[in-house]
């Protein structure tokens, strides 16, 4: 028997024909092509078949997609149409006015961001949803693109490759609604490959400006995505390298352009590290890794689970992996290190010290296998070098086959697996192993690649569909735009008073950001970089929170209206309710540095200033004529006065804090307080003057600013004449504020500064911290690039 029929077989690009071979560039652009368009058709398809938007009726934004993200990218595409109120530093719309450059690093720096605004502002929803699949299918091309620079082989395997990575289990559920999160998808292949011109010693420039818009994009996903592709080049320089200098000069290569391109980019990270430690404290837990029939079941397609990892990546691509080891056309040392790296990774995610080092350090809030993608990349480049190899011989496939078998197996002590996942990992592992077999025959390369393609789709398409089925069961979720968003939208646009007052988005909330969604100045805001002093001002006036804390929802109150500037409110009628407020800058008198207590009535009239509040004349009775308010932070049902409509208090600790709530006019002794649940260990009843409100805030304003501009970043105040005492801004004492050329100081958590006598203006600006250090940190980063460049240039005149 001659060696040449000992050898395994290879894969043909396609079909014999007389027309030459495509260059490899162009090979390339069509695997990249094909991974994009089975990637997008599954996506569609599951989407399609789960009847979600824009599909369907079933609602598409679950969790914080439609909590935080839509309304992020709605707030976006106010600024890239002129018309948000604020700029990339200064978000004047949430929280009476917060930090935006760290909100718009977390969520809105991908490069993808810009394309909601092509859209109408309506169809934000839909704008959300094209980026996101648009996303998807990029994160498909680059890891087909990665695959053939890594490795030559047939370009529609690549396509096939990269396509069932994009259509993780991940990808389709997890990060589906987490689209930031898909710019670290993007980011793993990119990053590889700049792992690759390190070890070729080509494109230093390219590849540093790779990493710097990897880490723009979304940092948390980059970061995971960076320390995966630093395994997988270690691999690589470990296998195609010889000799420790030689090896240390490829990681070298590789450190200086992640370093470098990190320098880029930290304008933007610095800033938003030092925000996240700013930030009102996150829920804190200890992991604990799933059971590993979880984890087995999770390989199979149509299972789903918030907090266990989806590490599906198509049978046709684990078929590969699993036949790796008994691959004999690799050599032994080349199986070892690819299928040891594959069972490290998975390891890693169930072993507590590398799990917080894959989430930096933190164990994340929400579902905490946030790296999973990175296993699928790694698995799928495992693929590649087996196949690029050759096709896996009969024995070899059998092997793999039965490893997965016994996976499968494994997974059924789990509740996770279904009736339709067993029958599509069954039937897909059967129909993949005969297609890598019969790709040994020419003719048989249309039909094998074809059902490649249609076992991958349905297979992703089926687990997406899944996902939303488990997601919408178990999730909070949110209407897409209609004709309530349009109404409250222009009801707010009908009342905008901006700066003279502020216009509040009110209560019940579409979403924990309506000011951004649907417009105003109001104080909801939901985003990891939610502000501490900001939290905990408005808990102790008295306002409602979901996200523990993070979630800081607007305070229907009077009082807190006035001091806060809020001028027109939107009620749940639709109708617009008025109220004379204070302009955003006041001027009180000097003395002690005051200090809240623990009733929320008297932090209230703290702030004010004025004495506002009565106790009940009884026990749960107020005043006739006053109006009732009700403090039950931890009571979760309805409460009313006698005779009265009930309210809604929506207590749920730790996660959620009833709002202080209005129960409206006392008549007396008739309207008693009643609680509709066994009364709450925690409440207070405070009875609010309107007249004494109404005198008090025409006493402040008779001496506060008459007149306040704003800009992007930063406000001035027209003082009266002789103004002494402290100027207030109703605005929270956030870290970055300058008044003045001075840094600004807190007031009960708004910003103030004392005035001499003599101003007759007031100019504050905001700049957040950390951004004159970022632009050092880049300024230096583009230093040394250009030295590089000068020295490259230098070495090939004289070559």
């Amino acid at each position: 028997m001659s060696t040449s029929q000992l050898a395994p077989p290879q894969i043909p690009d396609r079909p014999a024909t007389k027309a030459p071979r495509r260059s490899g560039r162009r090979t390339g652009v069509l695997g990249a092509v094909v991974a994009a368009l089975v990637t997008a058709v599954a996506v569609c398809g599951g989407d399609a078949v789960a009847r979600v938007f824009p599909y369907g009726s079933r609602h598409r934004s679950v969790n914080d997609l439609g909590n935080q993200f839509v309304p992020f990218h709605a707030h976006l595409w106010d600024l890239l149409h002129g018309r948000a109120e604020g700029g990339l530093l200064l978000n004047w719309q949430s929280g009476y006015g917060t930090s935006f450059l760290p909100d718009f690093g977390t969520y809105l720096t991908s490069p993808f961001a810009v394309l909601v605004a092509l859209f109408p502002r309506e169809d934000i929803d839909l704008a959300v949803y094209v980026v996101t699949v648009l996303k998807m299918a990029a994160a498909a091309a680059a890891m087909a693109w990665l695959l053939r620079t890594q490795r030559p082989g047939p370009w529609w395997a690549a396509g096939l490759l990269g396509a069932s990575y994009a259509l993780c289990g991940w990808s389709v559920i997890e990060a589906a609604y987490n689209p930031m999160w898909l710019d670290g998808l993007i980011a793993f292949p990119l990053l590889c490959l700049t792992g690759e011109w390190a070890l070729r010693s080509r494109r230093p420039v390219l590849g540093v400006l790779v990493v710097a818009v990897s880490w723009t994009a979304n940092f948390y996903t980059a970061y995971m995505a960076t320390l995966g592709a630093a395994l997988v080049l270690v691999v690589r320089v470990v296998l195609t390298r010889e000799g420790s200098r030689e090896r240390a000069l490829v990681i070298g290569r590789a450190a200086v352009t992640t370093l470098l391109g990190i320098g880029l980019a930290a304008p933007v990270l610095v800033p938003l590290f030092l925000s996240s430690k700013q930030a009102y404290p996150g829920w804190f837990k200890e992991f604990q890794p799933v059971p590993w029939s979880d984890l087995f079941a999770r390989l199979l397609p149509a299972t789903y689970s918030f907090n266990s990892p989806a590490v599906f990546v198509g049978t046709g691509t684990l078929l590969l992996v699993a036949a790796l080891p008994f691959h004999r056309a690799l050599p032994a040392r080349t199986r070892c290190w690819w299928a040891g790296l594959v069972a490290a990774v998975l390891l890693s995610l169930q072993w507590a010290p590398t799990h917080l080092a894959w989430h930096l350090f933190a164990t994340p809030n929400g579902s905490a296998y946030r790296q999973t993608f990175v296993l699928a990349g790694i698995a799928v480049i495992a693929a590649w070098t087996g196949l690029a190899a050759g096709l896996p011989g009969v024995r070899a496939l059998a092997a793999g086959a039965g490893l997965l078998t016994a996976a499968a197996l494994w997974a059924s002590g789990s509740a996770l697996p279904t009736v339709w996942g067993y029958a599509l990992f069954a039937g897909g592992l059967a129909l993949t192993a005969g297609a890598w077999w019969a790709l040994g025959r020419r003719r048989l390369l249309l039909p094998a690649a074809g059902l490649l393609a249609a076992v991958l789709v349905a297979q992703a398409a089926a687990t997406t569909a899944y996902g939303h089925k488990g997601k919408l069961a178990g999730l909070d979720d949110y209407p897409s735009w209609n004709r309530a968003h349009t109404a409250r939208a222009r009801a707010l646009a009908g009342a905008e008073g901006w700066p003279a007052y502020r216009t509040d988005a009110g209560r019940p909330a579409l979403s924990g950001n309506d000011p951004m969604l649907l417009g105003g100045e109001g104080g909801s805001y939901y985003s990891s970089h939610t502000p501490d002093v900001f939290t905990r001002t408005m808990t102790a006036l008295g306002a409602g929170w979901t996200s523990r804390g993070r979630s800081v929802q607007s305070l229907d109150n009077p009082v807190t209206d006035a001091v806060f500037a809020v001028g027109a409110r939107l009620k749940p009628d639709g109708t617009v309710a008025r109220a004379e407020a204070l302009p955003l800058v006041t001027v009180r008198p000097a003395g002690p540095l005051p200090a809240y207590g623990d009733s929320p009535f008297a932090n209230q009239e703290l702030l004010l200033g004025a004495k506002v509040y009565e106790d009940p004349v009884a026990p749960g009775i107020c005043r006739a004529g006053t109006e009732a308010f009700l403090w039950a932070p931890e009571y979760n049902a309805t409460a009313r006065l006698a005779g009265g409509r009930p309210f809604k208090l929506n207590g749920n600790p730790p996660k959620n804090r009833a709002a202080l709530q209005s129960l409206g006019l006392s008549r007396g002794p008739a309207s008693k307080l009643v609680f509709d649940r066994p009364a709450p260990d925690l409440w207070a009843l405070s009875c609010l003057d309107r007249a004494r409100l109404g005198a008090a805030v025409a006493q402040l304003r008779a001496s506060a600013a008459t007149r306040v501009e704003v800009t992007s970043s930063g406000l001035t105040a027209t003082l009266p004449p002789g103004s002494a005492g402290t100027a207030v801004v109703a605005v929270p004492a956030i870290a970055g504020w300058t008044c003045d050329g001075r840094e600004a100081r807190a007031r009960l958590g708004l910003l103030a500064l004392p005035l001499d006598g003599r101003s007759t203006t007031l100019s504050c600006e905001f700049s957040p911290p950390g951004l004159l250090t970022g632009a050092a940190a880049a300024g230096v980063s583009v230093l040394v690039l250009l030295g590089t460049l000068l020295r490259r240039r230098r070495r090939g005149a004289v070559a």
